[in-house]
């Protein structure tokens, strides 16, 4: 945290931001900055989706808790929440990190995506992407786009407002992970 906030104060870096870790390394490293006087970390950057909320249990209520924005990456779940259940892509065949994202217990969820989405008449990944953006620490996610239509439907996905029932819908069905992919 001392080389870190040597960073900032020599100018070169303007804002500290974390990524992938448990909370209570997190909160470590908050406090020893704070102890000190040094610069804290304004973000963390996790994995947050529909399909992956573990993040929730502890280190989204202390990034809201210490003023934190939460940038999430993979908020379409490596893709898995932007196309219907069983439907795979070169990459989610091969990639080990997208095959964890084939749990049974995610089918559920992925359904009520594609049923929203259908409903409205938009795309599985303005739906999914709507939801993460609707949870209040996110500040704003990592699409990871590798195709234009991905950026039309992140910048569609800003304008969707889900209603409480879409929203209890995506969330009702979800299973907590005991271990889980970073």
């Amino acid at each position: 945290m001392a080389a870190l906030n040597d960073l900032v104060r020599a100018g070169k870096v303007r804002y500290l931001g974390a990524s992938s870790m448990w909370a209570w390394q997190f909160a470590k490293m908050q406090h020893a900055a704070i102890v000190n006087g040094w610069t804290a970390f304004s973000a963390m950057q996790d994995q947050y989706s529909v399909l992956k909320r573990e993040e929730e249990r502890d280190m989204i209520p202390m990034c809201l808790d210490q003023g934190v924005g939460l940038t999430p990456y993979s908020p379409l779940a490596k893709g898995r929440a932007a196309r219907p259940w069983g439907q795979q892509t070169p990459r989610s065949s091969s990639d080990a990190v997208a095959k964890a994202f084939d749990r049974d217990g995610d089918q559920p969820v992925v359904e009520a995506v594609e049923k929203i989405a259908e409903a409205r008449g938009v795309s599985m990944a303005q739906v999914a992407l709507a939801w993460v953006l609707s949870k209040p620490a996110v500040s704003c996610p990592i699409v990871g786009a590798t195709k234009p239509h991905h950026l039309n439907d992140a910048v569609a996905a800003v304008d969707l407002a889900l209603t409480d029932a879409e929203t209890t819908a995506l969330q009702e069905h979800y299973t907590a992970q005991d271990n889980y992919w970073w």
